[in-house]
């Protein structure tokens, strides 16, 4: 009698999954953005947050909590209802990287989080401001170690990609230079043209119309190959600085404990999304994913390791 009561009842659970399903989402949709309004994360999570409105029939509302290399919103979404109401931009910062370089975080990023979908990869460019007055990564690197003082390289925050592979760039090339957090790309670029900082690893697309317009100079990409949008650009292999073919991605998660019949629906939906003509060429240049749930999954696994790899051989440690 109690396996038939069992049974019966998870029946009954199943029904009561297919229907929030069937019917989600019947309100407000909420995209957490762990960065601040205008940067590269921002403009992926309206991107596809925009199509995702459209299918839906609700508003999807974009929330930027920046802070803390992106740990204040990924606490949110984390201590939030699971229920598919409040979903997370993730980053390798927050998904990657934050759980090693960080002694202590307000959540984990892999029991407190339901994977949902990969979105896009994307290298980043080497770019110095107008008053760096360098043309090469070779005259940045001999500059630098004329006078130890004279560079600043602002970031998206502590524990980002750009953040890593600036302290990556100081190991290898054996100088120095200080290390300016923001809360994001718009606003570290602001005092890249203003001369508050001189160089910044920052993201391809976000860049790029930065370099086109004059803004900034692009010295190396730090990807296997050139790109099409700036082919006079160097790789960062090219000019024999091994260990920088990688950047950021960009994916979206739910809180644990989600219901998989709601996940399945977010992965399936933004899948299609991802596919849209106006979409690709709104991303264009990055690398669009996609795929399944499982494949995100073991994606993250792959880059927690390597970005962990990076940060104890570099000795960074967060607090």
């Amino acid at each position: 009698m109690f396996a038939a009561w069992r049974r019966s009842g998870l029946a009954l659970a199943a029904v009561v999954a297919f229907n929030a399903a069937a019917q989600y989402p019947d309100k407000p949709v909420k995209i957490v953005v762990p960065f601040a309004a205008g940067g590269f994360t921002d403009s992926v999570a309206r991107i596809v947050g925009q199509e995702l409105q459209k299918k839906w029939g609700q508003p999807v509302v974009i929330d930027n909590r920046p802070g803390a290399g992106g740990n204040i919103g990924a606490e949110v979404v984390a201590r939030s209802a699971p229920d598919g109401y409040t979903l997370f931009l993730a980053t390798n910062t927050t998904h990657a990287i934050n759980g090693t370089l960080y002694r202590t975080l307000p959540f984990d990023p892999v029991k407190d989080f339901e994977p949902v979908v990969l979105l896009v990869t994307t290298p980043n460019l080497l770019v110095v401001g107008p008053t760096a007055n360098v043309n090469s990564v070779k005259e940045l690197i001999a500059a630098a170690k004329a006078d130890p003082k004279r560079f600043n390289y602002g970031s998206t925050g502590v524990g980002s990609s750009v953040h890593l592979q600036g302290e990556q760039f100081k190991s290898h090339a054996g100088i120095q230079m200080t290390h300016i957090p923001y809360k994001g790309s718009s606003q570290a670029l602001t005092d890249l043209i203003g001369g508050s900082v001189q160089v910044m690893f920052d993201n391809l697309l976000f860049q790029i119309p930065q370099v086109k317009g004059g803004k900034v100079k692009a010295l190396a990409i730090t990807a296997r190959n050139r790109t099409a949008q700036l082919p006079d650009v160097p790789t960062m292999s090219e000019l024999g600085i091994p260990g920088f073919e990688t950047g950021p991605w960009f994916a979206i998660v739910a809180p644990a404990k989600t219901p998989a019949a709601i996940v399945a629906k977010i992965n399936a939906d933004v899948n299609e999304a991802l596919k849209l003509p106006e979409v690709i060429d709104k991303l264009k240049g990055a690398e669009i994913i996609g795929g399944t749930q499982q494949e995100f999954a073991a994606f993250m696994a792959k880059e927690t390791a390597k970005w962990g790899k990076l940060i104890r051989d570099l000795g960074l440690k967060a607090d």
